[in-house]
């Protein structure tokens, strides 16, 4: 008797009426989760944080030394200093008109609300204007008080990039002069508002980019949508959690953390439609009824999909190990995506599939013919290199990954310099180039040393012998023209000296002093401490490697583990992790070897390999887990060998398609003006892609097919290379 004369249509039994009013259920479920989580979404980036120093544990000595640098600047509030430079004659009219300038500034208005920078400045601040020696260029410094900022604006934007535009359209009516606002106020302006254009151009690109992709993979002018519509409502499910725990402080999110949520959830939510609509449709044509073929996909997927889902929570958790905020909190940011990419795609989205039916699939839709229309065409072929040559195949595939793998080892994660972190020249980094050819390097932002009086001295003698140490001055009260002489200060028995460094402070080669500077600082006087922005982006690189080496093994064996239980083997999960991890290496070499020759970036941020670690492995390792969940099955029915055989030819098409869809939501990511981002969308966009095409396809059915029933020992299914005998016979039955 033919499977296809058992199974009849229960569209109007009681059984198949309950499930169809429990679809409707589910999805006025899920639409009145969306319209509450819809518009917190839309709040998120009012919540953010982008300030490196504040994303460094206590522990950094840099740290220390900003708690301790309030105390030579006001004990209420924090400063923020943003730097204009102007650009002409240094001369008494000049400073007369950037003087004015400053008095003028505090009344400008800032766009879009009805406060003043005066609002903004720090209680005492002084704008007084600097020449430059060269007669060429004026300085002034306009502290900003950081905690009036961490508040958003009446529109929700981040107060920052207003204030700061406020400020540059004031400059810019200073006759005579070029001006620019830079400093570490003007830098993080421009990433608010490189960061501000996420909710925005960089969700309305991924979405076209996807939607084009999915129309091509279906053919259908409807299909399409649906899974796209889902992964919307799994973004905002995610963004109104983030965005709550964000608001109470559970957790920080900076701008990055915001970028990759939204191509994150995009994409897998995306992968995950894929995988149960191919099983959904394979099901139609075993089954009359489309609630039969829908029970019987979603328990085909729902084991591989949380398997999944559960193998990328758990890599991203591991994150939690960091000692940075900025990275531990991407974790549970991300997970959280993830999760709900799940929870949407495992329930709205077949939900929807039945209440619709098969037109959905026009114009071709599935019928009900016991026809497998996968079993035939590229993947067949695939598979039967893979049956033909193992060997061979695994061998080719396995040392041009090596071959790859090579160039890795030249990729330099040292870090970059802010001019170098942007791939467009916003206002910032010109100020900084023109601040560099007036100003001594690092004027403006200068390192601190904080220690007690007593050492003063000594202190300023052994820094003053400090390679790259240009100027050494002890911090004193501001000077006021036509006031008293300024004096030292001193707070609590405790001085503050002041480093002005032969290198741009944000330079990767300024931080190289910082280690010379603390062993001298040390020997003069063993409490003292050194900060300031050169220091924390020194600690945060060493941070960085810490964390990388404590975090990469952990998250391996926390895959591994999940993957021994999935799969119920020892030497699977060694099998896959090896190729995984090779792949990995094979596109951090591939990134080297663009980002130098093609790209022209000169290097890349110390926190890159630990991203594109996280993320490819636990991306990579899910598409093995597609794979290899559905060998798995064929292979207690038809043997190890042709179980391999047939999982490839049948999930060939959806894991490259899912590919495809993943890399290019996360190459979107170079859509945005940071050098960050878009190096990490491109080496996540072709890690995938090498996972999906190379890894998943000739690699690791290569290398199982040529171990054979052994890759799931110590299981029974490893015992021998025939099917188990109990499948075997429940599949005579059916015949």
């Amino acid at each position: 008797m033919s499977e296809k004369t058992t199974h009849r249509s229960t569209k109007s039994s009681p059984k198949g009426r309950k499930i169809l009013w429990g679809a409707i259920a589910v999805i006025i479920a899920w639409f009145a989760i969306s319209g509450v989580a819809g518009p917190l979404f839309g709040k998120l980036s009012s919540v953010q944080q982008n300030d490196n120093a504040g994303f460094l544990p206590s522990s950094a000595e840099s740290t220390k030394a900003s708690e301790l640098a309030t105390k030579f600047t006001s004990q209420d509030t924090s400063i923020l200093p943003a730097l204009v430079i102007f650009i002409g004659p240094a001369d008494a009219t000049g400073l007369a008109a950037v003087g004015e300038f400053g008095v003028a500034v505090a009344s400008a208005p800032v766009p879009g609300t009805d406060s003043t920078v005066g609002d903004y400045l720090a209680d005492g601040a002084q704008l007084i204007p600097i020449p430059s020696q060269d007669g060429q260029a004026i300085l002034m410094s306009i502290p900003l008080d950081n905690d009036a900022l961490a508040a958003p604006l009446e529109n929700e934007k981040p107060a920052l990039p207003e204030v700061v535009k406020a400020i540059r359209e004031q400059a810019a009516d200073v006759s005579g002069f070029e001006s620019h606002v830079t400093g570490i106020g003007g830098i993080l302006a421009d990433l608010f508002d490189s960061f501000g254009s996420i909710d925005t151009n960089l969700l309305g690109t991924t979405l076209i980019v996807v939607a084009l992709i999915l129309i091509v993979v279906y053919r259908s002018p409807v299909l399409w949508i649906i899974p796209l519509f889902c992964s919307v409502i799994a973004l905002s499910l995610a963004g109104g959690v983030v965005y709550l725990l964000a608001k109470e402080g559970i957790l920080d999110l900076d701008g990055q953390s915001q970028g990759i949520l939204s191509v994150l959830v995009i994409g897998a939510a995306t992968d995950y439609a894929l995988l149960l609509i191919a099983r959904y449709r394979e099901e139609l044509h075993h089954h009359e009824s489309r609630i039969d073929a829908m029970v019987v996909a979603w328990k085909g997927v729902v084991e591989p999909i949380v398997a999944s889902g559960l193998t990328v929570i758990s890599g991203l958790l591991v994150l939690g190990l960091s000692d940075l905020k900025s990275v531990r909190s991407l974790g549970p940011v991300a997970a959280i995506g993830v999760l709900a990419a799940q929870l949407v795609m495992l329930t709205m989205l077949p939900a929807i599939l039945v209440l619709l039916g098969r037109w959905v699939f026009w114009p071709k839709r599935p019928i009900h013919d016991d026809v497998d229309e996968k079993l035939s065409g590229l993947w067949s072929k695939v598979a039967g290199l893979v049956g033909r040559r193992p060997r061979q195949t695994w061998i080719v595939t396995g040392v041009t990954l090596l071959i790859a793998m090579s160039f890795a080892t030249q990729l330099k994660t040292s870090g970059l310099a802010t001019t170098d972190a942007f791939t467009g020249n916003p206002d910032s980094v010109v100020g900084l180039d023109k601040l560099s050819e007036h100003f001594p390097a690092g004027s403006g932002d200068p390192t601190i040393v904080i220690g007690p009086e007593a050492d003063k001295d000594s202190l300023i003698a052994a820094l003053s012998e400090v390679e790259g140490v240009d100027e050494v001055k002890q911090t004193t009260t501001p000077f006021i023209p036509g006031g008293p002489e300024p004096t030292p200060i001193v707070v609590d028995g405790l001085v503050q000296i002041e480093l002005i460094l032969d290198k741009p402070a944000d330079s990767v080669e300024a931080q190289g002093f910082i280690p010379g500077i603390r062993e001298a600082a040390k020997a003069a006087s063993e409490t003292a401490v050194v900060g300031g922005s050169t220091a924390v982006n020194f600690d945060i690189q060493q941070t960085n490697k810490r964390d990388r080496n404590l975090i990469l093994p952990v998250a391996l064996l926390v895959i591994g583990i999940i993957l021994a239980l999935l799969l119920r083997s020892l030497v699977a999960p060694v099998l896959l992790i090896i190729t995984t991890v090779i792949s990995f290496g094979a596109t951090l070499g591939i990134s080297h070897l663009v980002f130098t020759h093609l790209f022209g970036f000169p290097g890349a941020d110390g926190g890159f390999i630990l991203f594109t670690f996280v993320f490819l492995v636990a991306l990579g390792i899910d598409y093995n887990i597609f794979l290899m969940t559905r060998v798995r099955e064929e292979a207690k029915k038809l043997g190890t060998r042709p179980g391999i055989l047939k999982g490839l030819t049948v999930t060939g098409g959806v894991i490259t398609s899912a590919g495809v869809v993943l890399a290019a939501t996360f190459a979107v990511l170079g859509t945005l003006p940071l050098v960050f981002l878009a190096e990490l969308g491109f080496a996540v966009a072709f890690g995938v892609l090498l996972d999906t095409i190379l890894v998943r396809s000739l690699l690791v059915p290569a290398l199982s097919y040529d171990l054979g029933a052994k890759i799931w020992w110590p299981s029974k299914l490893g015992k021998s290379e025939g099917p188990l005998q109990e499948e075997a016979k429940l599949e005579v039955e059916k015949v």
